[in-house]
């Protein structure tokens, strides 16, 4: 119940639903009527019926994974048939991209990365290496099987002990390319028309901005910017038609894999805090099934993600997780060698060196999954919620105090500082 719980909902609104960055690496969980649903490539906003979900240029796909997240979806009775479009212009992650992912790893070992292996950092290698290999050449595949021989042939030549079964690859892309190539589009002048036309469209983030590559903390990042500007970038629209800006974060924090994480609990210990956030929020990552290391809000964190996005309204979820603890703790500063940081840091020498300043409110034990009013939350859980905008400077709209799709309270648009009439790109 992160990104994907809120995307769903807001979906039903939308005409449109667009991934922008990342690839396979991202995980998004929603919940409907008991039953529940892991996206992965696609936008979770495929569960609106009426909306055509867009993959964009600036995503990297794994085809073998796209076609069986349609399969699945299909299985469950959700028939996406002519609501997805990729775009021409998106590069492919291939199965020896993920073996690279791998390899490199291994190299690293007790300094690795902790990425989800998925090849997303060696496709993106590719794209920037100018040798990737797009959607749209799938449209000319002699083009395209002149262009896979090469790429295979020069990771070969780059990771000794690699084996590529180029010649089973080619017979499996040419067996799907008719597929494929019927759900590829321009997208960027389909998502510009359907602005044009007051379609209201809604961009879906994937991973964290601590993950971006350039402002997150590197080299503990993923390889796409999953930030504000990869909404221009990945999508290929004009920064004048962005209207509002949300930004999810849970009521606790969390992270997948190796990195610097200044407000960690540990949540191996029986009984602890870290367990209790750990077990009782489930947090186990969506794509690896690794669990997720666990720690107090983080407000450094969320103030530099509020700066570089410039967030309009803000989505805390997974409040329900808190309940039962005696007081709850939020991380409001660092400081490092005596002096407060204003800004963070980009070393992570520096990161590792930094003493966390909290602050500690009452906690609460009332069940607050039925809530659907703010009024209805306990005292002490509205005092933490304000608390957390007020630290912010960023209203606090949605709330989640639940796994189920209902369990969520919206207090409005008068909690939205973006909130005016006409089409709009959120």
């Amino acid at each position: 119940e992160g990104k994907g719980k809120l995307v769903d909902m807001l979906s039903q609104e939308y005409d449109v639903c667009a991934r922008v960055a990342g690839g396979s690496n991202a995980g998004h969980t929603i919940v409907v009527e008991g039953k529940k649903y892991k996206f992965h490539l696609l936008p979770s906003g495929i569960l609106n019926e009426k909306a055509t979900c867009v993959i964009g240029n600036g995503v990297v796909i794994h085809l073998p994974s796209f076609l069986n997240e349609l399969d699945g979806l299909l299985q469950s009775g959700i028939d996406a048939e002519g609501r997805v479009l990729i775009s021409d212009r998106a590069h492919l992650v291939f199965d020896f991209h993920q073996q690279v992912d791998g390899l490199n790893e291994h190299k690293l070992g007790r300094n690795k990365i902790g990425t989800t292996k998925k090849g997303i950092g060696p496709a993106y290698a590719s794209k920037i290496s100018r040798n990737g290999i797009r959607i749209g050449d799938l449209k000319n595949f002699d083009f395209f099987e002149m262009r896979f021989r090469e790429l295979t042939a020069a990771h070969v030549r780059a990771f000794p002990g690699l084996e590529i079964d180029v010649d089973g690859q080619l017979a499996y892309y040419k067996s799907i390319a008719p597929k494929v190539c019927a759900m590829t589009t321009d997208t960027i002048e389909y998502t510009n028309d359907a602005y044009d036309t007051g379609k209201k469209i809604l961009i879906e983030g994937a991973n964290a901005t601590m993950l971006d590559i350039d402002f997150g903390t590197y080299p503990y990042v993923t390889s796409s910017n999953p930030s504000i500007g990869s909404v221009l970038t990945g999508l290929g629209v004009s920064p004048k038609k962005i209207h509002g800006i949300y930004g999810t974060t849970k009521a606790y924090c969390t992270r997948v894999g190796e990195g610097p994480f200044p407000t960690e609990l540990e949540r191996e210990i029986p009984g602890s805090i870290g367990e209790h956030l750990g077990v009782v929020g489930a947090e186990w990552g969506t794509t690896t099934g690794r669990s997720r290391r666990v720690g107090w809000l983080d407000i450094p964190q969320m103030k530099y993600s509020t700066l570089i996005n410039g967030f309009t309204a803000l989505n805390l979820t997974k409040l329900d997780v808190l309940t039962g603890l005696a007081e709850v703790k939020i991380g409001r500063a660092y400081k490092h060698k005596g002096k407060i940081l204003n800004t963070m840091p980009s070393c992570l020498k520096t990161m590792s060196e930094i003493e966390v300043i909290y602050e500690t409110v009452p906690g609460w034990s009332e069940d607050i999954s039925k809530a659907r009013n703010f009024e209805d939350l306990p005292v002490n859980a509205q005092r933490y919620v304000l608390r957390v905008q007020e630290l912010l400077g960023v209203p606090v709209r949605w709330i989640g105090c639940g796994a189920n799709r209902l369990d969520m309270i919206d207090r409005g648009e008068g909690w939205d500082l973006s909130s005016e009439e006409g089409p709009s790109m959120e």
